[in-house]
């Protein structure tokens, strides 16, 4: 299957990894070697309640029972779409109400920036330096990583820049600015926390000259962080919030909510501001729901916080200078890039799935699913621990 894998199918590195999935469940994939391997990755974050999650495969499949595809997004009523928008809205701060249902991380971004243009009248967007949004041109032209933008050039225009964690840079955002975009955590650039107050200083200045806060929970949010989403822990409310990754429990799904005033903006002068044709796909949206519904009526996010602790306690090493983020959000630093990659291709040798993160090589991706067992964490970190010590003997 490789062979015809390479050859058919559009790859993004010149060396991927090449897994030859047969099957997955919970906590582990499955190749068709007949081994299993301990997901500590869960689809970089998608996989909010594991593999093949009974509740997940049940809504798809009885919703898939009654209608698929029926019409372009918007147009008509669909109960699992519209339960999923509001329920989504009974978890929020009463002036994020209003949910634009997409089909990736990527696309959201996209509309809010749109969203942001039209609602302010204004141009200019400013994000932060090292981070990621996505690869769709909007959210491309976001980015700072000149190596990655060059080959794509020109971009979306009217784009700057801050600093994350820079409070000096605040100053840029001013009332030529329609909007500011931030991740609650910078993901690709090393899973870098916001300073306390951070955020809130920059919806202080966002608010004093008519500008827009986006907040990107792409990876942090439905309740990876030990709150539904990350921008609970730093009591800031967005104007515009960005979710995606986790929401769909391992389909693909994004959203952006925001005010119904702002939102009902899309709708008209132009009509059709903003249209995808798959948005709000019933059995995704009903995949959504399921996942969304597991959340808030279990102890998955508030155990978050406990296997955080865990790991940290767990993964202590010569060779590991620091353990970022936050809940199941984190990343292993490593002394040197060469370590990270050994690491995780040895890892992968051993029955254990770690990734790296885009921007950060001295980072091993940890992001397993929520309900990674303690028992799992434990091993999982043991093969870490047992690797480190053999690269740390050679």
């Amino acid at each position: 299957m490789n062979k015809d894998f390479l050859r058919y199918q559009a790859q993004t590195t010149p060396h991927p990894l090449g897994m030859e999935i047969s099957h997955a469940k919970g906590s582990y994939i499955y190749t068709t070697d007949g081994r299993k391997h301990l997901d500590f990755v869960a689809g970089v974050s998608a996989c909010t309640l594991g593999h093949s999650h009974p509740a997940i495969v049940n809504a798809v499949q009885e919703q898939s029972k009654k209608y698929m595809h029926v019409m372009v997004y918007g147009e008509y009523a669909q109960s699992p779409a519209v339960s999923l928008c509001k329920l989504l809205a009974k978890q929020l701060p009463a002036s994020l109400e209003k949910t634009y249902l997409v089909n990736s991380g990527t696309e959201a971004i996209d509309g809010a920036m749109k969203l942001a243009r039209r609602v302010t009248g204004r141009s200019q967007i400013l994000s932060a330096y090292t981070a990621y949004h996505g690869n769709t041109y909007g959210a491309l032209s976001l980015m700072t990583y000149e190596e990655r933008l060059i080959p794509f050039k020109p971009l979306v225009g009217d784009i700057d820049h801050i600093f994350f964690n820079e409070e000096k840079c605040i100053h840029k955002i001013t009332t030529k600015t329609a909007a500011v975009v931030l991740e609650t955590i910078q993901g690709g650039a090393g899973f870098i926390m916001p300073l306390p107050g951070y955020l809130k200083a920059i919806k202080k200045r966002c608010k004093e000259v008519g500008a827009l806060l986006i907040l990107d929970e792409i990876q942090p949010g439905f309740g990876r962080t030990g709150k539904l989403f990350g921008f609970e822990h730093e009591q800031v409310i967005p104007d515009i919030l960005v979710m995606g990754k986790g929401m769909g429990g391992g389909l693909p799904i994004g959203a952006f909510t925001a005010s119904s005033a702002h939102m009902d903006m899309l709708s008209d002068q132009p009509k059709l501001g903003h249209i995808t044709t798959f948005g709000g796909n019933p059995v995704i949206a009903s995949a959504a729901l399921a996942t969304l519904n597991e959340l808030i009526t279990s102890d998955l996010i508030e155990k978050t916080l406990e296997k955080e602790k865990l790991i940290r306690s767990l993964l202590i090493h010569p060779l590991i200078e620091e353990i970022r983020g936050r809940g199941l959000m984190l990343a292993v630093m490593t002394k040197e890039a060469e370590i990270t990659t050994s690491v995780i291709m040895r890892c992968k040798e051993r029955g254990l799935i770690l990734f790296w993160l885009l921007f950060e090589p001295r980072a091993i991706r940890i992001t397993p699913p929520l309900t990674v067992s303690q028992e799992e964490i434990r091993e999982g970190c043991g093969i870490i621990l047992e690797i480190l010590e053999e690269i740390n003997a050679n």
